[in-house]
């Protein structure tokens, strides 16, 4: 596939499965070998990718994925993400706040074929975390000195 096939491909998957609200669509995305790694986290199988969407889906009812950026080059594209929602059900242990959140990342998707076969993800989980007001956000008036 050439790297605009690719960037397309990717753009469906945001479209489909992410704000088409439908996990069980991720076969149509990735190999049955697919594996997801996010800093902090351990590597998710296909499966274990899908379910952290339907995850995010029930906490998020109303969540909107929207590529910033995609960049391609050879069997990769880099995406550049925000993730807007409003908390609505139980997201990690955490009771539904009613707050609207704004997720930012960027991914890595390596493609075989017309498949994305691994990806990794940087994704601003402590900004989630402070606008859910589970961590404190740095004080304004705090001084560093370094």
């Amino acid at each position: 596939m050439s790297t605009e096939d690719n960037k397309a491909l990717v753009h469906r998957f945001e479209e489909e499965v992410w704000n088409g609200r439908d996990p069980s669509q991720v076969e149509k995305f990735f190999t049955a070998d697919h594996v997801f790694r996010a800093a902090g986290s351990p590597p998710l199988d296909r499966e274990g990718h899908r379910e952290m969407i339907a995850e995010f889906q029930r906490a998020f009812p109303d969540g909107r994925t929207t590529s910033e950026d995609l960049l391609a080059e050879g069997d990769k594209v880099a995406q550049r993400w925000s993730y807007h929602g409003t908390h609505r059900g139980a997201f990690q242990g955490i009771m539904p706040t009613g707050r609207e959140v704004t997720l930012t990342g960027i991914s890595i998707w390596r493609f075989d074929g017309d498949k994305i076969v691994e990806s990794w993800h940087e994704i601003n989980t402590l900004g989630l975390m402070q606008q859910l007001g589970v961590t404190p956000a740095p004080s304004q008036d705090a001084t560093t000195t370094v």
